[in-house]
């Protein structure tokens, strides 16, 4: 299990994923905000974020998720995630996020997803 969080940024036909390895949660989700705020500043408003490696997500990671939905939103823009394990899921679900997060179950999908 990662103690951190590595960021990968990987743009792919005009849409930016962000592979995700590590825990989100209160100590490494600042870093993840600044990545998705620059990127979001600098015009990538197609973002797309991977977390086949992501072994936790905090109640912090997800107001980081649910934020970043409304800004991009906001903006005309699309932010989804991916590839999100059953534990990771059953956070999002207990929540009630699934129904405001656009989720899909493959990076294929996610970016035709945002398109």
């Amino acid at each position: 299990m990662a103690l951190g969080l590595n960021i990968a940024v990987e743009e792919v036909g005009g849409r930016c994923v962000l592979r995700l390895e590590g825990r989100i949660d209160a100590v490494t989700s600042p870093s993840l905000d600044r990545e998705i705020t620059h990127l979001f500043d600098t015009g990538h408003k197609k973002l797309l974020l991977d977390f086949l490696k992501v072994d936790y997500l905090s109640s912090a990671g997800m107001r980081l998720l649910l934020s970043s939905t409304k800004k991009f939103k906001g903006a005309q823009g699309h932010f989804a995630i991916c590839n999100l394990d059953d534990e990771v899921m059953d956070i999002i679900k207990v929540a009630g996020f699934e129904r405001v997060l656009r989720i899909y179950s493959n990076e294929a999908d996610g970016l035709k997803g945002i398109e």
